[in-house]
């Protein structure tokens, strides 16, 4: 019987309005995944269009382009024998929702609308989408044309649901439910799910990361389970940096870490975990099995597919690691060096002018670009590639252009606007 689950999960450095950049480096990290043997690959938030749209989310374009991209990823092989999950903006009955489009095989699964949306700090979410609120609640969506052609189907589930797969069950959180008091893998852990997802757009704030890995540890630490976390990594066109920390948890413990801060666009994790010890951590937990006799089940969408193989006997499992954390001069140093760094690609020019006063400003802005530099001559070293993004020059491309472009539109938000024709 097989038991061993090999998953895959993401960050990736996704720019706002970059259709071709962004489904290039998606196709990519399937790629990695696959060849590390993974069958469920996860993606961070919005990753199709790019987390910070901002106003461009009310132009239908936007949804246009997502389900653009999402049809060449549907139908390239490359996503074949792997369970897919995509983030991008998706509009129900009129209703703008930030979703989770899961796939395999040409047959779109299932779309997870996400049921708390970040609206506070440097969030505004509320501004563009809806929260789903329909709990454990599942409803029919019609697939756009372009769809349907290539994946003969005419409408599939929307909602609140899980994946019941042939040898586990998956449940899907996005980013902000796994802060809230009433996270939705507390329900789905009691109902039987095993694994969870989570596909974030997390910004870097000082120390954030220790709050971010407990709070995913503590996720299966009381009720078991497995934890795969996305994140968004580069500033995407905004003030903000997104800081990476894909990581992997079982059991309440640590199995894989991802950079917190790198230039590398492209970071795929993936980990080899035994569902025996999940179920066997949970066997343990009593007040757990008694609060699993009387919970209301959520809607599980059959999948005829396993995550495992039957001949895993053998296979070895990933071990639990203890996190490393950069002190707080560390974060300090690299975090807003990155920024700098990418926000230096997004803009397209050559350089940075530093005028040196001599005061406390200067000195430590100074200090900032200097690790700049230590950390692009560090990451060409290693190989990485850290070319301004190209425009896509092909004869045979078209470029997509926004039908209006109001005072409000910037060129540095989307420094690449050409999408092969379908």
């Amino acid at each position: 019987m097989g038991r061993t689950v090999t998953v895959a999960t993401c960050a990736l450095n996704q720019w706002a309005l970059d259709f071709d950049g962004n489904l290039e480096r998606i196709f990519k990290s399937i790629e990695i995944a696959k060849e590390k043997g993974a069958r469920y690959r996860l993606g961070p938030e919005l990753e199709i269009c790019g987390y910070g749209c901002s106003d461009h989310y009310y132009e239908s374009d936007i949804l246009l382009h997502s389900f653009q991209v999402l049809a060449k990823l549907l139908e390239s092989p490359d996503t074949q024998d792997i369970i897919c999950d995509i983030g991008m903006p998706v509009m129900h009955r009129n209703v703008r929702y930030n979703c989770r489009v899961i796939f395999l095989n040409k047959k779109i699964l299932l779309i997870r609308p996400k049921i708390a949306l970040a609206n506070s700090g440097n969030y505004r979410e509320m501004r563009w989408f809806t929260p789903w609120n329909k709990l454990r609640h599942v409803e029919e969506y019609f697939l756009p044309r372009m769809i349907q052609e290539i994946t003969a189907q005419e409408s599939v589930p929307f909602g609140d649901a899980v994946l019941a797969t042939l040898d586990t069950c998956i449940g899907t959180e996005i980013c902000e439910e796994l802060w809230i008091p009433t996270s939705p893998h507390i329900e789905m852990g009691i109902d039987g799910v095993e694994i969870f997802t989570n596909s974030s757009a997390s910004h870097h704030v000082l120390r954030k990361a220790h709050t971010r890995v407990e709070l995913v540890n503590s996720a299966t630490a009381k009720n078991g389970g497995i934890y795969i976390l996305a994140n968004q990594k580069g500033c995407d066109g905004d003030r903000l940096y997104y800081d990476g920390c894909a990581m992997i948890s079982m059991n309440g413990a640590t199995v894989a870490q991802g950079h917190q801060f790198s230039l590398d666009d492209i970071e795929v994790l993936v980990a080899t975990l035994d569902l025996e010890d999940v179920r066997s951590y949970r066997a343990e937990i009593s007040s757990r099995n008694l609060a699993a006799s009387k919970v209301i089940p959520y809607p599980r969408i059959k999948v005829n597919f396993a995550l495992s193989s039957s001949d895993d006997i053998c296979t070895p499992t990933s071990e639990s690691i203890q996190w490393k954390y950069h002190s707080p001069e560390e974060e300090i140093s690299l975090g807003p060096a990155c920024w700098l760094w990418d926000y230096l690609r997004c803009s397209k020019q050559g350089g940075f002018f530093l005028p040196l006063s001599g005061g406390v400003d200067s000195s430590a802005t100074a200090c900032i670009v200097y690790s700049m530099c230590l950390q692009i001559c560090h990451a060409v070293k290693n190989g990485t590639q850290l070319t301004p993004r190209p425009i896509n020059t092909d004869q045979d491309s078209q470029p997509i252009r926004m039908k209006k472009k109001p005072f409000w539109h910037s060129s540095r938000l989307a420094p690449n606007l050409k999408l092969k024709p379908l």
